[in-house]
């Protein structure tokens, strides 16, 4: 059976398990110190990809886009259960993700420090990135 008859990848927001998504994000480097109140009104502004098996409807995966749909996208929050990794749900979240009409037309950027290989089989290219953290205390 293939992935794409095994899993379901919906931009449905009623979908999303936050329990799921808040605990992986608070498991990962980037976000572990997110508040479940900020990681809300992300997902409420973001374009979100879920990534479910069908069987059990159990989700296992989350992208994130912010974009004005034109002509910049912000891909970020991107993880895959740990349990399910190694059976191309990256890929196959990621495929769905810059196939997006709001995302496809768009120079879409992201930062990561340990998934080069998989964002470069879509076109993204390292390259230098300046940013401007918040006022602390504030969530990143």
């Amino acid at each position: 059976m293939s992935l794409e008859e095994t899993y379901l990848i919906s931009t449905a927001p009623a979908l999303l398990n936050l329990d799921f998504v808040c605990a992986a994000l608070a498991q990962s480097y980037w976000a572990q110190k997110r508040t479940r109140p900020a990681i809300e009104e992300s997902i409420r502004n973001s374009l979100c990809f879920g990534l479910y098996e069908k069987k059990s409807k159990r989700q296992v995966g989350f992208a994130r886009i912010v974009t004005d749909s034109a002509t910049v996208s912000w891909l970020c929050d991107v993880f895959v259960d740990e349990g399910e990794r190694g059976k191309g749900l990256g890929k196959l979240l990621m495929a769905h993700v810059v196939a997006h009409p709001c995302v496809m037309r768009t120079m879409c950027l992201l930062g990561t420090r340990d998934a080069h290989g998989l964002y470069e089989k879509f076109g993204f290219v390292r390259g230098e990135l300046m940013k401007r953290m918040p006022e602390p205390g504030e969530p990143t």
